[in-house]
């Protein structure tokens, strides 16, 4: 709609929060030049209006309890464009936090609820490019912000293997439907873990890409500098076709290099792995929160890739402890500006912009902002106040110790081929009830990131996958490579799925009806 030109009043207010000092009569002079420069404003809308796409008819429905199984679906949908290609006959759950055009994305936020997209985020139109069935959008948390799956609305995603345990976040429900053998394949975003996280928990593959290996166009954003997409998968060879239908610049992202030529994932596994050597990160064992079930499973995981043929040495990286400290700045203070402040996009980076979700979710979060989860409202009291306080300089800061944190990996990763550490320091918790404290909900959402955020801010690519079963609950074991070595990284998980005869899965009796 035409921006209506400010009266008296908004110019008074746009000059007090800026500190402007102007009188009535300064202000009463400006307001020609701002009417005038705001002609502008209408001129873009119109251009833009011209070319704006439509969203095109989707059937979707909301399922039923019966119909939910692990309450892991916000939608479901039955999409396909018909064709052959790699993955044709294969059903993908999309996160939702990633748009299919026609169909609602909701985010995991009041805020976002009864949104619908006009455009196909890249890698839903390269999934179905090559041939497969988008059977629904998967529920996320909150934002995306929580590595739990309590914060997702309306409630929270069961884990397939205990369903009074947290399935992981906050790729929540697209975990859940993969390990439920729900559907084949499913997408997730990666921030501080949420790939991986949940692959831990519920026990599947998950995949975070070398930074801007995957294309983030049409997802919602948090922080563009930790933004990821990957594949969650049941087997490694899974991960590996999906990694190699949606990597590749768009020319849309700028978090992509444009000149980039990924790699066949899928030709890279028949490779093998004998003979790679893996450094096993002596930091990332023995957190305060570790439990010795997973710390004894990983490294168990480890004595199977000597039996395969990898060589296998301890080596230590202090600054994977630090790695954690720095992420906490870089997701408040970013997260804050970009994903609330910058409404999802913010501005002053090139790409493609969503204007539509800005202004929708803008206007609604401004309207009331007491919906905010905890976990996000805790984000905006920190990262508010440190702003508040210093301005952004420790943002700053932070920004200006990754090219250390990257160096400290880089370093170990000229040694060893990949790194190997547990994912998580522990095994799926229970779900906080109903009606939860903030002190149960805020520290179940984020106690188990130490490993897994680290590889967000350095943008090494981290796959989870299965290292065992403890008391009845995966364990998962991340293995780290080197930039734009996914291959490598893969080859190895590929290794240890086959030497150990496969991934277990969990039990089936409720998966059917959701029970």
């Amino acid at each position: 709609m035409p921006l209506d030109p400010p009266d008296r009043t908004a110019l008074r207010a746009a000059a007090d929060r800026h500190g402007l000092g102007l009188s009535d009569p300064d202000l009463e002079s400006f307001g020609p030049f701002v009417h005038g420069l705001l002609s502008s404003w209408d001129v873009v809308e119109q251009l833009y209006a011209e070319s704006a796409p439509v969203a095109p008819e989707r059937a979707w429905q909301r399922p039923q309890a019966a119909d939910n199984p692990y309450g892991a679906w916000y939608v479901t949908t039955e999409i396909t464009e018909g064709g052959q290609g790699p993955l044709a006959g294969r059903t993908v759950a999309v996160k939702d936090n990633t748009a299919v055009a026609g169909v609602p994305l909701m985010n995991g936020s009041p805020y976002l609820e009864g949104y619908v997209p006009l455009r196909d985020a890249t890698i839903v139109s390269r999934l179905l490019a090559a041939g497969a069935t988008i059977a629904g959008k998967a529920v996320c948390e909150d934002l995306c912000f929580s590595g739990g799956s309590h914060t997702s609305r309306p409630a929270p995603v069961r884990n397939p293997w205990d369903e009074t345990r947290s399935a992981g976040g906050s790729s929540s429900g697209s975990a859940a439907l993969v390990a439920g053998e729900v559907v084949d394949v499913a997408t997730g975003g990666d921030q501080g873990g949420s790939v991986r996280i949940p692959s831990a928990y519920s026990g599947t593959v998950g995949h975070k890409p070398t930074y801007g290996l995957v294309p983030y166009t049409g997802a919602f954003p948090i922080e563009q500098t930790i933004d990821h997409l990957g594949p969650i998968t049941r087997t490694v060879a899974d991960a590996a076709l999906v990694l190699s239908v949606i990597a590749g610049p768009d020319g849309l992202d700028p978090r992509q290099h444009r000149d980039l030529v990924p790699d066949d994932y899928v030709d890279a596994l028949a490779r093998g792995a004998e003979g790679l050597r893996v450094g096993v990160v002596a930091e990332g064992f023995g957190h305060p929160n570790s439990e010795p079930e997973v710390d004894d499973a990983v490294r168990a995981g480890v004595d199977v890739l000597r039996g395969a043929g990898l060589v296998a040495e301890e080596v230590s990286i202090p600054w994977h402890a630090h790695g954690a400290r720095i992420w906490d700045v870089i997701a408040t203070e970013g997260a804050m500006t970009q994903m609330v402040d910058g409404n999802g996009y913010g501005m002053n980076r090139d790409g493609l912009y969503d204007p539509e979700v800005v202004a929708y979710y803008g206007g609604r979060w401004r309207a009331d902002g007491s919906d905010f989860s905890e976990t996000v409202k805790l984000v905006l009291l920190a990262g508010g106040y440190a702003v508040e306080r210093t301005h952004g300089s420790h943002y700053a800061m932070a920004r200006n110790l990754v090219p250390r944190l990257r160096a400290a990996y880089d370093e170990a990763l000229a040694r060893y081929d990949v790194l190997v550490m547990p994912t998580l320091p522990l095994r799926a918790t229970t779900l906080p009830p109903a009606g939860a404290p903030r002190e149960e909900v805020i520290p179940r959402a984020l106690e188990m990131v130490a490993n897994t955020c680290v590889t967000d801010v350095t943008g090494h690519p981290a796959c989870s996958v299965p290292a065992g079963v403890a008391g009845g609950l995966p364990v998962g074991m991340m293995i780290i490579g080197r930039h734009f070595a996914d291959a490598d990284v893969l080859r190895v998980a590929h290794t240890f799925e086959q030497a150990v005869g496969g991934f277990p899965a969990p039990p089936r009796a409720t998966a059917a009806t959701g029970a």
